[in-house]
């Protein structure tokens, strides 16, 4: 029994209460008191930054949002008043119309009348192409195009040697050279090509015959 009393003893320091009071003996008050303090500076400094950072994502989530609305209300207003230059210019010629009109309650003149209708048509088409490139396509002689001329009727005509339009019905117009609106033509075929032409019908009619 004498021998067992060694081991208890040896036990009992390993148990957490005689760990504790192992380490209280290396480690002070004043220790522990310093370690807590860090700790607690370093917990005040997070949440600070963390306050911080919190009330710039507020910020920026708030600038964001205003500035989605500012371009959202330009969109509109991009939309709505898009044509106001245009039509600014519009109302100049209305206005010249309606001179004209009132000039001619006045005076039955009706050259002058004409005279004051041209000279607003040629306003009109000067003020479209200098300020918007809106230009009038070519007169009637020129070469067909099917890219610029729509083909309302094609005849024999023995003066010309390659398709070319020899009248308009509706004038077309071109946007920055891009063909906005093609122009209504009649165009004069080549004899050559037209007596080609008629022999191919011929050949497939006989041969629709046969």
């Amino acid at each position: 029994m004498a021998k067992e009393a060694p081991e208890q003893e040896e036990i009992k320091d390993a148990s957490p209460e005689g760990l504790e009071e192992n380490v209280s003996s290396e480690v002070g008050e004043d220790d522990f008191c310093e370690v807590e303090d860090s700790m607690e500076e370093e917990l005040n400094t997070l949440k600070d930054e963390n306050g911080s950072l919190k009330d710039q994502l507020l910020r920026k989530t708030a600038d964001f949002e205003n500035y989605r609305k500012r371009m959202l209300r330009e969109k509109q207003d991009t939309v709505k008043f898009g044509n106001q230059e245009i039509l600014k210019d519009l109302i100049e010629v209305i206005d010249n119309f309606e001179r004209a009109l009132n000039a001619s309650n006045d005076s039955k003149d009706f050259d002058s009348f004409y005279d004051g209708i041209s000279m607003i048509e040629q306003q009109f088409t000067n003020m479209l192409s200098s300020k918007y490139n809106l230009t009038k396509m070519t007169d009637s002689g020129e070469e067909y195009d099917p890219n610029c001329h729509e083909a309302l009727m094609m005849e024999e005509n023995g003066d010309v040697t390659v398709p070319t339009v020899m009248e308009i019905y509706q004038t077309g117009y071109l946007l920055h050279d891009r063909v906005l609106r093609p122009a209504k033509v009649k165009v004069g075929k080549p004899a050559a090509e037209a007596a080609g032409d008629e022999e191919n019908n011929s050949a497939a009619d006989e041969a629709a015959d046969a």
